[in-house]
């Protein structure tokens, strides 16, 4: 790849950190984003304080997805970032405002290892502390400067009075003559103008509410709390036990930083903590919660839904291994279930929704059939799906509308085949991204489902792996996969010949995940052969892998 002059000269002025203080003072606001790119790219966290402590911008995005010939932060360069923008809040030259850092990873390599959500979800609370720390002692300071200057002034005012006894009383008559008259007057115009304004903004507050614009009570608090703030960051924030008193006092604390929470993602979190976490988020900007490995049962997350509809932008929900077992047979479950549609409905925005290893056989109807928009991405992994459950899906208003689909570990028979062909079917003209991993498909039964895949012409991305598959099978579906125009990435299942005798007949995916791997076979020779199906059908711009963790996640 060719790099640009700017980027070029860039990398080289912020190699050397000794020349800084003589190209920062002529700058032009329009290098500082070049500048910046290659501060991270070189890993020079002191070029990166300095450029982002005196920001020429109102706003600055740092995080999400690398654009190409980019690297990730690292994580000197991230914490000399945060550092930046508490030196910055009481920097004249920095007109930063609004701080993005959604998305914001530290890289892999290097000597300080890597820095991942939590780390710097906790090393953006502590800063918003010591943000409001460093303003409070800076006004501190300031004020005893003053109360000195006033004392000054006060010691300065008795020295000219006692100077000025010698003169003439009629001096002092006429002085005080005018100060009784000039006085009153300033004191009464500025009673009046105070008294001016206080009507008007009684005035404007009596027509905000009539009119009905003032909003509730909530967006009037955040509204007077933001008057204080000088930069909102805008994160994502990933909360645990350890550091879940840490986010509380930054989100309930009112000072120069504000954070905002784009995902909340919680683990090992009570239902209570969880509420009191989402009390202390501000309403608007909030797209989604993921919660995983929190004993909320069915009834904790009747408890927790009411909470999630106060926020309008909410689109994600996403539960992992959260103890919900939904059964029609136990006492008071009817009530539960109902609980859970009516919340489920309060979702308005909800267009994402991924519930991982629950316990829900037979309830997807009551779930699903609440929700008042159809669902873009839906993912039920593991979940032990009936028969019935299949074939209400294929069926709702969901399948229209589908853009994403994992029903992986889910297993499929001649039973749901059907009602699977005709989810494909339904959401052909949508679905990019499906997985159906480990869901004991054999060759008979992905013939069957093979040419209701290949109808989905828009797909992106297809995961079946995990499952008893014959290298025969496994040719079939690689030239079904090359037809698809769309479809860049196809992750697919070691066929059966190249595993140790021992397998039973019907093995699972954990089974197939762990047994050991026949050294006497070929595997150049499998990946030889699929390679030549992609050259004989020019498909050069189609990645075929095995390896279920080295792939290029950005295909996906």
């Amino acid at each position: 790849m060719v790099l640009s002059l700017v980027r070029l000269c860039a990398r080289e002025l912020v190699s050397d950190h000794s020349l800084s203080p003589s190209w920062l003072r002529c700058m032009p606001r329009e290098l500082y984003g070049a500048l910046l790119e290659a501060a991270f790219d070189g890993r020079r966290p002191l070029a990166v304080l300095e450029l982002v402590q005196r920001w020429p911008e109102r706003s600055l995005r740092v995080g999400g997805r690398t654009e190409p010939g980019h690297t990730a932060p690292n994580r000197l360069c991230i914490q000399a970032l945060l550092l930046a923008v508490v030196k910055g809040l009481l920097d004249q030259r920095s007109a930063l405002q609004v701080l993005d850092i959604c998305g914001l990873r530290a890289d892999e390599g290097g000597m300080e290892g890597p820095m991942g959500g939590w780390s710097v979800t906790v090393a953006l609370c502590t800063k918003v502390v010591q943000a409001r720390a460093e303003v409070q002692r800076t006004q501190r300071k300031e004020g005893d400067r003053e109360r000195k200057r006033f004392s000054d002034l006060e010691r300065e005012r008795d020295l000219k009075k006692e100077r000025g006894q010698r003169q003439e009383l009629s001096d002092d008559s006429m002085c005080s003559k005018r100060e009784k008259l000039v006085l009153p007057c300033l004191a009464s115009e500025a009673e009046q103008i105070k008294g001016v304004r206080r009507r008007m903004e009684l005035e404007r507050r009596r027509e905000t509410a009539a009119t009905g614009l003032g909003g509730s009570k909530s967006e009037m608090k955040e509204k007077e709390t933001n008057d204080d703030v000088l930069v909102h960051v805008r994160a994502d924030l990933f909360v645990n036990a350890r550091s879940r008193k840490c986010v509380c006092l930054a989100l309930g604390s009112s000072g120069p930083l504000k954070v905002h929470c784009r995902y909340l993602r919680v683990e090992e979190i009570s239902v209570a903590n969880i509420r009191t976490l989402l009390n202390l988020l501000p309403c608007r900007g909030f797209l989604g919660i993921d919660v995983r490995y929190s004993n909320l049962g069915a009834a904790g997350l009747a408890e927790l839904l009411p909470h999630l509809s106060n926020f309008p932008e909410l689109n994600s929900l996403r539960l992992y291994h959260c103890n919900l077992d939904l059964r029609r047979d136990r006492l008071g479950q009817e009530d539960v279930l109902r609980d859970l549609s009516q919340g489920l409905a309060q979702l308005k925005g909800l267009r994402r929704l991924s519930l991982t290893g629950l316990r829900l056989r037979g309830q997807l109807r009551v779930l699903l059939s609440s929700l008042p928009l159809p669902l873009e991405l839906l993912e039920l992994p593991n979940l032990s799906l009936s028969p019935a459950d299949f074939a209400y899906l294929s069926r709702s208003h969901h399948a229209f509308a589908l853009q994403q689909l994992d029903l992986s570990d889910n297993r499929l028979d001649e039973n749901t085949l059907p009602s699977i062909g005709r989810l494909l079917s339904q959401s052909s003209s949508s679905l990019e991204h499906l997985t159906l991993s480990g869901c004991c498909l054999t060759d008979a039964l992905l013939g069957l489902l093979l040419p209701s895949i290949g109808g989905c012409l828009k797909l992106k991305s297809l995961a079946i792996t995990l499952i008893p598959l014959s290298m025969t099978g496994l040719m079939d579906l690689v030239r079904m996969a090359v037809k698809l125009p769309s479809l860049r990435l196809l992750l697919y299942p070691n066929p059966l010949e190249l595993y140790e005798p021992g397998l039973p007949d019907l093995p699972s995916s954990v089974e197939l995940l762990y047994w050991p791997m026949n050294e006497d076979a070929d595997i150049n020779t499998t990946s030889s052969q699929l390679n030549r199906v992609l050259i004989e059908s020019g498909r050069s711009d189609l990645l075929l892998t095995c390896d279920l963790f080295s792939y290029d996640k950005d295909l996906k």
